[in-house]
């Protein structure tokens, strides 16, 4: 298992945009612990159209255990799994993929039903409570290539919305610096070994979940409260206010 360091770095941006008083006083709290704090975002202006009942998305966001641990809290999200993108099949490995010269990423694949959450509700998430999109090619403590922030487009459309929706925020001034997050060609999705998969919802105590990611399930259900599908293995863990 890896090294997580404890360090811990500040952002937070409201950017004059609503927000309750309960998300406040969440992020508050939550602004003590996290390295990758949460902002408050519009939505995407540009989204999909999608009639069929499961689609699929391809995120990179740091490490896995968060952002696998965000989506499997999200209503409509059917399936989250951890695993690596970008890198050939025969280096998909956690061993090598830490090495940071395999062009994989570690990465979450999300299925989802679009008649209840839509591609670009997953992307405000992603920019918003999953990860800091303006970390080049790191997040917080975790330092490679391998935890770069990047989208794996499935498509033409799904990419017209990623990259419209960067520019948006960016345009808009969001974030204090540019956003970072890469579209790159999908290839193919490799799973993870299964020790990693659903880390956080296993391990919700282990110190780098408590400080790192436990964070960002709050911020989750603070921010996008009609998104939050709320998880009972959780309940007492999440940081209060």
């Amino acid at each position: 298992m890896k090294h997580r360091s404890a360090v811990l770095t500040r952002r937070h941006v409201l950017a004059g945009l609503a927000v309750s008083p309960l998300a406040l006083s969440l992020l508050s709290s939550i602004s003590l612990r996290a390295q990758e704090e949460p902002v408050v975002i519009p939505p995407p202006e540009r989204d999909l159209e999608e009639v069929t009942t499961s689609a699929k998305a391809i995120l990179a966001g740091g490490c896995f255990w968060g952002v696998q641990g965000v989506f499997q809290r999200v209503k409509g999200v059917t399936n989250a799994v951890s695993g690596y993108s970008g890198g050939a099949a025969e280096t998909a490995t956690y061993d090598l993929t830490t090495r940071g010269d395999t062009g994989h990423a570690e990465t979450v694949e999300v299925t989802y039903d679009p008649s209840v959450v839509s591609f670009g509700k997953l992307l405000q998430i992603y920019f918003s409570v999953a990860h800091n999109p303006t970390q080049l090619n790191y997040q917080g403590p975790d330092r490679g290539t391998q935890y770069r922030s990047t989208i794996f487009p499935l498509g033409n459309e799904q990419e017209a919305v990623a990259r419209a929706y960067i520019a948006q925020l960016d345009q808009a001034g969001i974030f204090p610096v540019p956003i970072v997050t890469t579209l790159e060609r999908f290839s193919a999705f490799y799973p993870a070994e299964q020790y990693h998969q659903d880390f956080l919802t296993l391990n919700p105590t282990w110190p780098y979940i408590v400080q790192h990611d436990l964070p960002k399930i709050a911020a989750l259900a603070a921010i996008f409260p009609e998104n939050y599908r709320a998880d009972p293995v959780l309940v007492g863990q999440l940081p209060t206010a």
